[in-house]
Parts: structure tokens; sequence; C-alpha cells
């Protein structure tokens, strides 16, 4: 039995209203534990000051640099001496989670029993960067819990200004729109960068994430460095018998008001069957046996919403790979910055493919440990440097797919234009 619990007026208000509160969960461990009783307490008197009373510091485990996020309470008494003495110290474990984030029910309870042991029993899944979250443990059994989470065969997760830990959607193990092996690419990428997770040693942090097509579930262009995106290069696929049932469900206007018109680059278009274009990079999906609903291939930037809403009706093309964009990252020092697009199309089919995605990422990781500044992510490097010199620095040719946005002025001036041409071709020639 814990001791009795502190006073906590602030926080039972968040018990009061219709939806279930966190700490309802936080006095369920309370009462079997000093330390979350402690945690508790110091929590209510940061809502009573409107202030935070935790501090950094250096707390690790034996053989890694990082994966340990310490937390040392500043709530003192005169003498020095932390007035919420069990809840003085609340460090975290950052724990890498597998590809796909896919678990079984007997090591999530392997999880919970090792966390009840040496820590507060509160567990994340999962925090920004994909860890598991082993949240609040005291120093002395940081190294404890982490040796019965190493046996169960999981590895310690990044946290500085290192490589971080990664995450991958669940992918072609169960989703239908995958146009890749997330989970191998996660693997391999991974593996490749260990020693710069376990020892932080780059200007900042970096991220990859990877999502198996556009819906991009693992909001990889917005939060990440290094983002594969899922796509395909040929037309999209089309089930006349899906179309039809498809149309007989829905009708006309939910096919006009959530479909066509929510194209955003005017691709479908509703037409009798006969009025269909023959041309090579045109789809058709049947709705009736008189009209049909025409794709303009051309045209279509993969946002993936057509095939979410009519899904078995169109689907992915077959000759499927992935986009590269980097850079991405919200809440920069000089704004919020999606992704550039690098590489518009990477095949990942052999062994082959993956290497090559392997040896970008490390051309563009060292670039970055050589060029950023000190707390400078890759996007607010890129925007520093100017994306030429960055695509000339790990090696990639400019390609009209990179750019950021329409121009707005038409006019180009061609001075020295020929000059460069002979340049390029004299460069290439020599290669």
């Amino acid at each position: 039995m814990a001791k009795p619990m502190h006073p906590t007026p602030n926080l039972d208000q968040l018990e009061s209203g219709p939806w279930p509160s966190f700490v309802t969960g936080l006095k369920r461990l309370a009462k079997d534990k000093d330390y979350m009783v402690d945690v508790l307490g110091h929590l209510e008197h940061s809502y009573q000051t409107r202030k935070g009373y935790w501090k950094g510091g250096t707390v690790g485990v034996i053989g890694y640099g990082g994966g340990v996020i310490p937390r040392f309470t500043e709530i003192k008494n005169e003498k020095g001496e932390a007035v919420f003495k069990d809840a003085a110290e609340f460090h975290t474990l950052r724990i890498m989670p597998p590809p796909g984030m896919h678990y079984d029910t007997n090591t999530l309870r392997k999880f919970c029993d090792i966390w009840d042991k040496h820590g507060s029993g509160l567990i994340a899944l999962h925090g920004q960067s994909g860890d598991i979250m082993m949240q609040g443990c005291t120093t002395e059994n940081v190294q404890k819990a982490w040796d019965e989470i190493n046996e169960m065969g999981f590895d310690m997760g990044g946290a500085g200004p290192a490589v971080r830990t990664s995450m991958s959607c669940v992918g072609a193990a169960r989703c239908e729109q995958s146009c890749y092996d997330e989970a191998k690419a996660h693997k391999e990428v991974i593996n490749a960068f260990l020693d710069d997770i376990h020892r932080p040693a780059l200007p900042y942090k970096f991220k990859f994430k990877f999502s198996g097509c556009g819906n991009d579930c693992m909001n990889a262009i917005h939060r990440s460095d290094m983002a594969v995106i899922g796509t395909w290069r040929d037309n999209i696929r089309t089930d006349a018998e899906m179309g039809k049932k498809w149309f007989a469900k829905h009708g006309m206007n939910e096919l006009v008001n959530d479909v066509v018109s929510r194209c955003p680059t005017k691709a479908l278009q509703i037409k009798d069957a006969k009025d269909v274009r023959k041309d090579a990079h045109i789809s058709s999906v049947a709705l009736n046996d008189s009209q049909c609903l025409e794709i303009d291939n051309k045209d279509c930037v993969r946002c993936m919403h057509c095939i979410n809403v009519m899904t078995g009706a169109l689907a992915p093309g077959k000759d499927k790979g992935a986009s590269i964009l980097i850079g991405g990252k919200s809440h920069l020092k000089i704004g919020s910055l999606m992704g550039t697009m690098v590489v518009p199309f990477m095949k990942l089919d052999t062994d082959e493919d993956f290497e090559k995605l392997v040896e970008l990422a490390k051309t563009t990781i060292d670039f970055f440990a050589e060029n950023a500044l000190e707390h400078e992510r890759t996007g607010e490097m890129i925007e520093r440097i100017g994306l030429v010199n960055f695509l000339e620095g790990i090696g990639l040719e400019i390609d009209a797919n990179m750019v950021t946005q329409p121009r707005m002025n038409p006019y180009v001036r061609t001075d020295g234009w020929d000059d460069e041409v002979a340049k390029i071709n004299a460069k290439k020639a020599a290669a």
C-alpha cells in the first residue's frame, strides 16, 4: 500500500469533464507506488505555480551515449532537499520499436512487467520520434530496467544531436495501398546508422520516416529530415466491376462532390464510355454500362484521394517505388517546412535498390554533419546554403520535379546558357 496521496485539487478538475483523463491513470498507479504519489504531488505543485520544475542532467546506460532522457526535480526546501523525495528523479528510457510497430501481446506484457518493477508503470506508445517511451524511473533503476529490456531483443532509441529512431507505417504487412516494403527500408537504413543513433555526434537531430504511399500515415513529409514516400509512375489501375458496384451504392452526387471535385489537378472527368480517350496515359473505370470515370495520369500527382474513396475500383499502378524528400520539419527557426523532393522516383524492389537508398542516406548525413551549423536542422541548412549547393554536395542532378512553387515571373534571361551547357557536357564527358 502506497503512502497517503497529496491534495490535488487542480488535477482533480481534469477528471470532472466527460472525457477520460490521464490523471485517473496516474492515480491508479499511485495506489501501489509511493513514486507515483509524489509524481502527482509534483505535478499539482506545477499546476498551482504554473511553472515546470524538471531540469536535465546526465544519466545513461553502459555502452550508450544517448537514449535516456534525464529529469531531476527543482522543487527543494530550505535545506536543498527534494520536497517530493520519492519523485526527485523522473528519467525516461527511449526504446526503439519494430518497423511498422508490430507487437504481440506477450511482448507488451513483458514491457509492462519490467516497467512496473523498475519504473513508474507509465508507458507511451509512441513518442514523436517513434520511440517506446518508458516514462518515470530513478537513476538507480535505469540500468536494471534497460538490462531486462535489452534481453527481450530491443535496442535503445536516439536522443540528442544524433540520428533518431525511425518510424514506418504498417504498410505492406496489412495495407493494399503500399508501394514498397516499408519495414525492409526502415530496417536497412536504421541498421546502417546504429552507431550514429547511440553516440550523438551530429550538429543536431536527423530523422528518417517511411510511408508506403501518398497518404503519408507517418507524417514523414512534415516531420522528418529524410522522408521515403511510396508512389508509382505508370497509370492508376482500375477495376470495372468494382467501379460499377461503388457507383451503384454511392451515386453521382458523391462521385462529383467527393471524388471529381476534390482532385487537386482536375485529372478526373465523367464521360460517356464511347468518348473516353484511348491515349496511353488515360485510365478509365466503368460506372455503369454507358458512363466512365476518366483519369488523365499525366496530371495525376498521386495524392491518393480518389483511391481512398473508391478503393478497389481504383488502385496504385504496378510500377511502384518511392519518392525521397529531404528537409521537412514543423516549427523551425525559419518557419515550418515540408520536405523538398530530391529523388522523384526510386525503385525499391531488389537488394541493390535498398543499398542505393542507404547510400543516399549516408551521403546526406555526411554532408549534413560537415555543413550544418550547431542546432540547425537539414531544412534550415538547405535554406541557408541553397538547394543547388545541397544537390551538388550529395551528387544529385537537378530535376524539374524539385520545384518549391511555380514561378511568378514568366520571363527568363538566357545569357550564358550555352556556355553553361558546354561546361556540363564537358564535365559529363570527362566522367
